[in-house]
């Protein structure tokens, strides 16, 4: 099986709606796409990431419901165990979830959570939510939490996680890794997917890791160039200003032709999925981008 093409919901752009997030839902749903995804942001202003994961699962019949990515120290691990299990329950086990730590210290702020020891602690929540999936109560004497999963092994559980250390901490519980290509380009992502490659081998684990990325996108609209690059400050602005705007100055994946190049380069890279993040949530972006995939999907043969 070749490369697979997953769609993010426009969810961190401004203004999504009810409205927006039926349409996109039903667009990806029935278009050429292997999963709808969503990611996790506290001081920001996008709708909150289980309740919309959970929302997709209802209005989907087919996609996977990829939370990527969980901020994972951000949360309570029973009740994340509990979400997401409810999740994969309520979409008949296309549950796929990815764990990070984010890069956003208000988050972790505004919930409570200490930013110091993250990195152990998503290692650490992945290790207690497989022994709570599996069944065993939260602490002696508890109850097990439910609903049990519907996929018998739990979902798929990825890493997100772009450097080496970060490979190989990820190696030791991961089934594979999801990355991101701010700049959209081979090389970016090769480097990732050697990094991920050499850290299985090192752990030696018996099989390859599953490997995805993504890049920030925006298609069939007017000014698509700037819509791109607003979005992109936007979101980045966490970095503060000067270096969002300068990060975002080099997002240009705005044409059919830039995205069937990169998908091309995507599919040589060996990836196993690729993940369009969409920069608007005008229906025309959708319409252009799934004219593209189903046209690359088609000439894959």
């Amino acid at each position: 099986m070749g490369m697979t093409v997953g769609m993010s919901l426009p969810s961190m752009a401004e203004g999504f709606n009810r409205k927006e997030f039926l349409a996109w839902c039903k667009g990806i749903d029935d278009g050429p796409y292997s999963a709808i995804s969503a990611g996790d942001r506290i001081t920001f202003f996008n709708p909150e990431l289980m309740t919309t994961l959970a929302a997709c699962a209802a209005v989907t019949e087919r996609v996977a419901i990829f939370a990527n990515l969980v901020v994972s120290p951000i949360h309570r691990t029973a009740q994340l165990a509990k979400q997401l299990a409810t999740i994969d329950v309520m979409s008949e086990g296309r549950l796929i979830v990815g764990f990070g730590v984010g890069g956003r210290p208000h988050d972790y702020e505004a919930v409570g959570a200490p930013f110091k020891r993250r990195h152990d602690r998503v290692d650490e929540i992945a290790a207690e939510l497989k022994e709570i999936w599996a069944g065993k109560p939260p602490f002696e004497g508890a109850d097990p939490v439910g609903p049990p999963m519907f996929q018998e092994n739990g979902p798929l559980l990825v890493a997100g996680v772009m450097g080496q250390l970060g490979m190989g901490r990820a190696a030791k519980w991961a089934d594979g890794v999801t990355g991101f290509s701010l700049s959209a380009t081979y090389d970016e992502m090769a480097g990732q997917a050697t990094m991920a490659r050499d850290a299985w081998l090192g752990a030696n684990r018996p099989s390859a890791p599953w490997l995805g990325s993504g890049a920030f996108c925006v298609l069939g609209v007017d000014n698509a160039r700037p819509t791109l690059q607003n979005f992109g400050a936007t979101y980045l602005s966490f970095f503060g200003d000067e270096v969002a705007k300068a990060i975002a100055a080099t997002l240009t994946l705005d044409s059919a032709d830039a995205l069937t190049n990169l998908l091309d380069e995507a599919a040589r890279v060996g990836l196993d999925e690729f993940t369009l993040v969409p920069g608007t949530w005008d229906l025309d972006c959708l319409e252009a981008m799934t004219e593209t995939v189903s046209a690359w999907q088609a000439a894959q043969g």
